[in-house]
């Protein structure tokens, strides 16, 4: 089962808007892969290189968006083909907004872990009873996404997405970070009321894989996506 993070950012400026002393993407992307989401992929425009180099060292590959008259719901398809393109077998995607900065990694393992258990159904991170974000979709809904108009925010392409009779679940995981964005300072958020470790499944050793990846050795990356994509097949 691989679950990917397709993060969105509107421009360069909420791409690298400071998370806690990180670019809101890096800090994202730092979590995603802790957490166990993969590939990672960043849909941004980045003119000056600047989101290029915030994101310097981390698995992440970097995609030009697609044209902005295609609205909210074009870029979700673009990083979900781009997605797609690196790991053909990747069979959900959690879409991310950049400006939800503050989740933490053990939602994105318990959201994975959900999805293997109900694969059909869109799920849907809440914080005290409010649905929050990331969205995990599965790719096999990808199709319903063509069918959503251009002027639709990514709340309503989700609320799209159920009415034409997608399962959307709610999952009450205690994490402040899924409803309050980086306009609330990190140490103003509401307390973290969910379990220690995911909801479901055994426990974890979130970014192990990161820890045991030495120091020392040469920055690389992001992979930059080609545009248009490559087909998943």
């Amino acid at each position: 089962m691989t679950v990917a993070a397709v993060i969105l950012a509107a421009s360069p400026g909420s791409a690298l808007a400071d998370a806690d002393g990180l670019a809101a993407v890096r800090r994202i992307a730092d979590v995603a892969w802790s957490g166990g989401a993969t590939p990672i992929v960043v849909g941004s425009f980045d003119p000056d290189g600047g989101v290029a180099a915030a994101l310097a060292g981390a698995p992440v590959t970097l995609a030009a968006p697609a044209p902005v008259e295609g609205g909210p719901v074009a870029q979700i398809r673009r990083v979900i083909d781009v997605a797609r393109a690196e790991i053909s077998g990747t069979d959900a995607a959690l879409v991310w907004p950049a400006r939800i900065t503050w989740v933490g990694p053990e939602t994105v393992t318990s959201l994975i872990e959900a999805h293997g258990l109900d694969p059909d159904a869109i799920l849907r991170p809440a914080y005290d009873g409010e649905a929050g974000w990331p969205v995990l979709v599965p790719v096999a809904h990808a199709a319903a996404l063509a069918t959503i108009a251009s002027d639709r925010l990514p709340g309503d392409v989700i609320d799209d997405l159920a009415a034409t009779g997608i399962r959307v679940l709610e999952l009450e995981l205690g994490d402040p970070g899924t409803t309050h964005d980086r306009s609330t300072a990190l140490s103003d958020l509401p307390p973290y009321v969910g379990p220690s470790e995911p909801a479901r499944g055994h426990s974890h050793e979130w970014g192990a894989e990161v820890a045991a990846t030495a120091d020392d050795g040469p920055l690389e990356g992001p992979s930059l996506a080609p545009y248009p994509p490559a087909d998943p097949g």
